[in-house]
């Protein structure tokens, strides 16, 4: 199946889109990574679909990602004695640890912790941010708040606090059992919701005790705040602009956007933009010129992936949100200007043998008429850094690790592929020109530039990069290779 498209799609299913046909459908055009989102359904919902995944991606031949997202710990008001409660702007409001339920003054916040934490001047925010108070005095175990955005407050509304570091982990007791679920069911990628500072993505990676890669979702104030250190921490980011739009000014998204893109491409980490991307498909089957320019503006900035929640979870349109990301994509990126963006924001790799090949592979494949960049991996390494120079030839990535090839679905321009083992960079050489011709990006009169680290199998080691010819009889009355 070729696919001449670079950026990756990012599919959540749901009740739209788990059943067999459906899923392969999605795939068919054009997702190349599943999202099971932890916070809907239960645990053997989440198994039957990655069954279903694993099944189309036997039948299709093609490595399919699987990313678990996992809940975060959900803060939430208690009860009212009515219905709901109108406040209005000037109206004071306390959050407090009674266990009765709440009125048009108080409710209860269930979260001792939190109210400990609040002080004079936190802004509280309700109903993902629709209610806005400011808090005018902290008792301990209560906040007394000001109205100052009013609305409608009722049950268990959601509280997002902005401007406050919690003291509360990024891991619940339901998204610890989650996560172990989902590492022995064979997740990819696991999605951490909730993270405010390094040390919350450190505990799951002791948990997860490299069973699978972890995405941290960018979502509060206190992770874009100390972004260096939870990118350092983390295998790739993902920016969750929803509760992101809440806890901070709207106007400052695409500048943090932007940057937090930038800041991974920097590093050779994927970067996946979500939330609303498309959100008007859910109940429509064409979306508004914004949504499009915002898919468009993502992929022109550089992100390895764009994301589809509800549209294709829940919406009535799954495959025609799937359709219109892949459509958007290649119109970005058959745009010269594209190209122009992608080459003069590039940055210069930190200095080892491995980054110098795999940047002389880009610089070879510019200069001369290189079909395709062909990347032998064990742990996924060489071919990260190949997507990580963003080159104007496809990478095809060639692994005997089925793991391997599923996690490298969610960077930028790979095309995986399962290989057999090799231990001769010769038979490298032959196995990258069939996989080049078989894949429909060579023929026998063209070249492709083929990286791997010698000797094989160990980690790291990208050290040997040759121009061979996709003709195998020339192949063999070349140099002797290893």
């Amino acid at each position: 199946m070729k696919q001449s498209r670079n950026v990756k799609i990012v599919a959540t299913l749901g009740p739209s889109s788990s059943d067999r046909a459906m899923i392969k459908t999605l795939c068919e055009a054009g997702a190349d990574v599943f999202r099971l989102n932890m916070s809907h359904g239960t645990q053997a919902d989440q198994r039957e679909r990655y069954e279903l995944i694993r099944e189309v991606e036997h039948e299709l031949s093609r490595p399919i990602g699987v990313l678990a997202d996992l809940q975060g710990p959900k803060i939430r008001c208690g009860v009212f004695a009515a219905d709901s409660h109108a406040l209005s702007v000037g109206d004071a409001f306390r959050f407090d640890s009674e266990d009765t339920p709440g009125d048009a003054g108080r409710v209860r916040l269930p979260h001792p912790e939190i109210l400990g934490a609040l002080t004079e001047g936190s802004t509280i925010l309700v109903n993902d941010g629709k209610i806005r108070m400011k808090v005018t005095k902290a008792h301990g175990d209560a906040v007394d708040a000001v109205v100052e955005v009013g609305g409608e407050i009722s049950d268990r509304k959601g509280i997002n606090l902005p401007d406050v570091v919690l003291p509360v982990a990024a891991l619940s007791d339901k998204d610890r059992s989650d996560l172990e679920f989902a590492c022995e069911l064979g997740a990819d990628w696991i999605a951490l919701s909730f993270v405010q500072r390094a040390a919350d993505i450190e505990e799951a990676q002791e948990l997860i005790k490299g069973r699978a890669l972890v995405m941290t979702k960018v979502e509060k104030p206190a992770a874009v705040k100390d972004f260096a250190s939870i990118l350092d921490a983390s295998d790739g980011i993902m920016v969750a602009r929803g509760d992101l739009g809440v806890e901070m000014e709207l106007a400052d998204l695409p500048a943090i956007q932007k940057r937090l893109i930038r800041d991974c491409r920097n590093v050779g980490k994927p970067v996946v933009v979500a939330t609303q991307m498309l959100e008007s498909m859910i109940s429509s089957p064409v979306p508004t010129r914004a949504e499009i320019s915002d898919v468009a503006g993502a992929i022109y900035d550089g992100a390895d992936a764009v994301m589809l929640s509800a549209e294709s979870a829940a919406g009535d349109f799954p495959v025609e949100a799937v359709t219109t990301m892949a459509n958007v994509a290649l119109k970005v990126e058959t745009d010269p200007h594209y190209r122009e963006m992608i080459d003069t924001s590039r940055t210069a790799p930190a200095a080892s043998v491995a980054t110098a090949i795999t940047a002389a592979a880009r610089e070879v494949a510019e200069a001369v008429d290189v079909k395709a960049i062909c990347c032998f991996t064990h742990s996924g390494t060489t071919a990260k850094l190949a997507a990580r120079e963003r080159p104007n030839a496809p990478i095809i990535a060639l692994t005997p690790m089925v793991r391997t090839a599923r996690m490298l679905t969610m960077y930028w321009g790979l095309h995986c592929r399962i290989s057999d083992e090799v231990t001769r960079f010769k038979l490298a050489v032959v196995s990258a020109a069939r996989a080049a011709k078989d894949m429909g990006m060579a023929d026998e009169d063209d070249r492709i530039a083929v990286t791997a680290g010698v000797p094989f199998g160990r980690p790291g080691t990208t050290n040997i990069l040759r121009i061979a010819p996709v003709n195998e009889q020339a192949i063999y009355e070349g140099e002797s290779g290893y």
